[in-house]
């Protein structure tokens, strides 16, 4: 979510008088402060005076994008758009926003919009990429979410997604250097480490992947494809007992799972 807009301190908070840049600024700073109840109070009061300003339709639209009021913070982004066509955090908002209610044609037009506003705009990049990648246009996806990882290198989210593009690609090096690049940049992104145990597994190096998927369960103990990996693993490396206890925990986690989608392809017999 990216917001706000220019702003001036004010040195009193007073919404009894009809002052239309001291409210709007008053407004934006509660905002900034994570004062959501009081930004909200006052941007009301400006769409209710009729106030024609941009960063107010914007920001007001960012909270309701917060509370999950999609509709109606699509409706007052639109309107930011509306007033400024070139406010580049509008249109990106807007395409989270219709990311979010998935009409990814549209999210990727108005993303697209975003980063010929700002070229260097790299979250852009990594959004289009991602939208990309639920279009099912990997090699888009890829040209999107290098572009971000060039733009900005230290991005873990960025590295990680180029990985898992990569490896949907069938391109497992550079999957794998990306994808290492991520953890070191976040030590703690349990997605990566777990993405990472499926490359390594896919490289015929179980034991490796298995220590990267005990790592991802380490720091989300709650990760059902991660417990599911670690079994394929364990039962691909001949550990059958511990595979089963796999079995067993994500059982515990959602009682369903087991019969479902997450069904270990594995013989139940120990010795």
């Amino acid at each position: 979510m990216r917001g706000f807009g220019e702003k001036k301190h004010s040195k009193k908070k007073d919404y009894k008088e009809n002052d239309q840049s001291r409210i709007i600024n008053d407004a934006i700073q509660f905002h900034i402060e994570g004062k959501i109840e009081e930004a909200t109070k006052g941007y009301q009061i400006c769409i209710n005076k009729g106030w024609q300003d941009y960063r107010v339709f914007a920001n007001y639209g960012a909270i309701l994008q917060s509370l999950g009021d999609l509709q109606k913070a699509e409706l007052y982004t639109r309107k930011a758009i509306e007033l400024n066509p070139n406010f580049t955090n509008a249109f990106f908002n807007l395409g989270i926003i219709l990311k979010a209610l998935d009409n990814l044609q549209q999210a990727k037009i108005y993303t697209q919009k975003a980063i010929e506003l700002d070229p260097n705009l790299f979250i852009g990049y990594f959004q289009l990429g991602v939208i990309c990648q639920d279009l099912g246009d990997l090699q888009e996806a890829k040209l999107y979410t290098r572009k971000a990882v060039e733009l900005n290198p230290d991005f873990p989210n960025s590295n990680a997604n180029l990985g898992n593009i990569l490896r949907d690609l069938g391109e497992l090096q550079e999957a794998e250097l990306y994808t290492r690049k991520a953890v070191e940049l976040n030590p703690n992104f349990s997605d990566a480490y777990f993405n990472l145990g499926l490359i390594l597994k896919d490289f015929g190096n179980l034991e490796e992947a298995e220590i990267y998927t005990r790592k991802a369960i380490t720091l989300n103990p709650e990760f059902i494809k991660a417990h599911l990996h670690l079994g394929n693993i364990l039962r691909d490396l001949g550990h059958l007992k511990e595979a089963r206890f796999c079995s067993e925990k994500i059982m515990s986690l959602r009682p369903w799972s087991i019969q479902g989608s997450y069904t270990f392809n594995y013989e139940m017999k120990l010795d």
